[in-house]
């Protein structure tokens, strides 16, 4: 599947709409959609059970055995962004687990079924890395990390980075 990923345009005129998503403490699969007045295509790049993960990861969540995906959300051709997550399996519940092996839904449309709380993290370099390492064009200014919570503990770790199709002028 061919689609365009492009940084962030980096024009002043897109300043406050980068503002706005750097600072969503919601739904962002709910406002890509909204942006592009589509449903989200979710593009799966790479999903793997391992105990293998990034020390920032293991801080964050705990647990020994996570699942690591990262997709890109996209629609008209356009990739509105690209997401790298960790989440800790023996905290998910098993339908959720379900539905991320299907490689189909958007996480945001699963966390709704959840009663979750999104916390700010700084990222790091290895974290970076791992997404990196799948969509190339690097971000920093567009990207954010955080962690999803929920009633019972962390569950997930998500890197994310917005691209050029969240403007649709771009």
């Amino acid at each position: 599947m061919s689609v365009d990923r492009h940084p962030f345009p980096p024009d002043p005129q897109h300043a406050p709409l980068l503002r706005a998503l750097m600072a969503l403490d919601g739904s962002t699969t709910r406002v890509c959609e909204a942006i592009a007045q589509a449903p989200m295509t979710v593009q799966l790049l790479s999903q793997q059970q391992t105990e293998q993960v990034p020390q920032a990861v293991r801080e964050q969540l705990g647990g020994s055995r996570f699942l690591h995906r990262v997709t890109s959300l996209h629609a008209h051709g356009r990739v509105l962004m690209d997401n790298l997550s960790y989440t800790r399996l023996d905290a998910v519940p098993d339908w959720f687990l379900a539905k991320l092996d299907e490689g189909v839904a958007p996480i945001g449309h699963l966390l709704q079924r959840l009663f979750v709380q999104r916390e700010q993290l700084a990222s790091n370099a290895e974290i970076e890395a791992a997404l990196w390492q799948h969509v190339g064009q690097p971000d920093l200014r567009a990207s954010r990390c955080y962690r999803i919570v929920t009633a019972q503990g962390p569950l997930m770790l998500i890197f994310e980075t917005f691209r050029s199709g969240m403007v649709v002028d771009a």
